[in-house]
C-alpha cells in the first residue's frame, strides 16, 4: 500500500474549508494522458490554483495504475520546479462504481475518491457509501457521494434522463454515510452534448442555443439544510464554441454542442459550490489544436509537433477557468 502523503498529495478536507470561506471553487480537471497533465499543473503552478486531479475509471484502465501513481507524484515535483513551492494537489477518482474500486485507489495513494451509488436505491447508496468513508477515513483519504442523477454520457458513466438532488434527504444522507462533500443534480449535465436543441432556446444575435438554467434554487434549499457543508458540481464544461467551431471547420463533426454558461458557474463558485468538474472542454481544446494541424499539415507525423500545440491550448483554457469563471487564483 502507498500512502498519498509519500506522493506528496494533499486531501481535499482544507481545501474545501478555504474555499467554502473564501467564495471560489477549486477546479476538478479529469486527465487521461502526459499532455493533459502538464498542461494542468503549468496553469495551476503560474496562477497558485490548488487543484484536483481526477481520473476515471475509464481513465484509470487506459493509463495503468501504477504509472498513474508516479504520474501524480511527478505532478507535484513538476509544480516544484515551476517554483510553485508548496503544491496543493489532490488525486481523485471519479466516479468510482464499487467498494473494491474505491479501495484500490485508496491502497495506490489517490488522496480522495468518490464513490457514485446514485443510481441505487436511496438505503443501498447509504450503504455502499458508508463502507466506502469507513475504508478511506481510515487512510485519511476523503470521500465524495452523490445524491441525485445527472444526465448524458461522458467516458463510462451515462443516463438517459436526470434526477435533480431532493434537499429534504441531504441531512440524513450525509449524516448517516459521513461522506465530506456531495454532488449533486440541478440541471449540470456529462459530456459535450449536455441538453437537446428542444431544451433550449436560440440566441437572436448569434443563432447559438442558449441551455436551460441551472436550478438554484435548488442549490439554496440544499445549502439551507447543510450550511458550509462542501457541494460538488460534476458535468460543468461550458463547451466553448470557438473549439466546436474549429472541429467542425477542421473535418469534425460536432452539431448541437452546448454545455453550461459561465456566468451561471461564476454563481455557484461563489456559494457552497467548492468543486467544479471539468472534462470535456479540456477534450475540445485538445481536439480542436490537433485537427487545425492535421489540416493545414497533413503531412505532419511527428506527435509532438501536433500534441504541443493542445498542450497549449489546454493550457490557456485552464488558467481562462481558473481566473475567470472559479476563482482559485491565488489561493495555493
Amino acid at each position: 500500500m502507498v500512502s498519498f502523503k509519500e506522493l506528496g498529495l494533499v486531501n481535499t478536507r482544507e481545501m474545501f474549508a478555504k474555499a467554502i470561506n473564501g467564495g471560489y471553487a477549486i477546479p476538478a480537471f479529469n486527465f487521461n494522458n502526459m499532455e493533459q497533465l502538464q498542461a494542468i499543473v503549468k496553469a495551476c503552478a503560474e496562477t497558485k490554483s490548488p487543484v484536483i486531479l481526477q481520473v476515471s475509471k475509464g481513465a484509470r484502465n487506459y493509463a495503468n495504475q501504477t504509472l498513474l501513481r508516479y504520474m501524480a507524484q511527478g505532478a507535484v515535483e513538476y509544480a516544484k520546479e515551476l517554483g510553485w513551492e508548496n503544491p496543493q494537489i489532490c488525486l481523485h477518482l471519479d466516479h468510482g462504481d464499487s467498494f473494491e474500486l474505491c479501495k484500490s485507489c485508496v491502497d495506490f495513494g489517490f488522496s480522495s475518491v468518490m464513490i457514485d451509488g446514485s443510481h441505487l436505491p436511496y438505503e443501498e447508496n447509504i450503504a455502499l457509501t458508508k463502507q466506502v468513508v469507513e475504508y478511506a477515513h481510515a487512510h485519511d483519504v476523503t470521500v465524495e457521494a452523490e445524491l441525485g442523477v445527472l444526465a448524458g454520457v461522458e467516458d463510462e458513466v451515462q443516463a438517459e434522463e436526470s434526477h435533480y438532488t431532493k434537499p429534504e434527504e441531504v441531512i440524513d444522507f450525509a449524516t448517516r454515510t459521513g461522506c465530506d462533500s456531495l454532488a449533486i443534480s440541478i440541471g449540470t449535465s456529462h459530456g459535450a452534448y449536455k441538453f437537446t436543441p428542444e431544451q433550449c432556446t436560440v440566441d437572436p444575435e448569434t443563432g447559438r442555443l442558449v441551455p436551460p438554467p441551472l436550478a438554484f434554487d435548488i442549490l439554496d434549499a440544499i445549502m439551507e439544510q447543510l450550511p458550509g457543508f462542501p457541494i460538488v458540481l460534476h458535468g460543468s464544461s461550458s463547451v466553448p464554441q470557438e473549439y466546436v467551431e474549429i472541429i467542425n471547420n477542421n473535418g469534425g463533426k460536432m452539431p448541437n454542442a452546448v454545455g453550461i454558461p459561465e456566468e451561471q458557474l461564476r454563481k455557484a463558485a461563489a456559494s457552497a459550490v467548492c468543486k467544479i468538474n471539468i472534462d470535456s472542454d479540456s477534450r475540445l481544446a485538445f481536439t480542436a489544436a490537433v485537427r487545425k494541424v492535421f489540416n493545414e499539415k497533413p503531412g505532419e507525423f511527428d506527435p509532438r509537433k501536433y500534441c504541443g500545440p493542445a498542450r497549449e491550448e489546454m493550457e490557456r483554457l485552464y488558467k481562462h477557468k481558473i481566473q475567470e469563471v472559479l476563482g482559485s487564483n491565488g489561493k495555493a
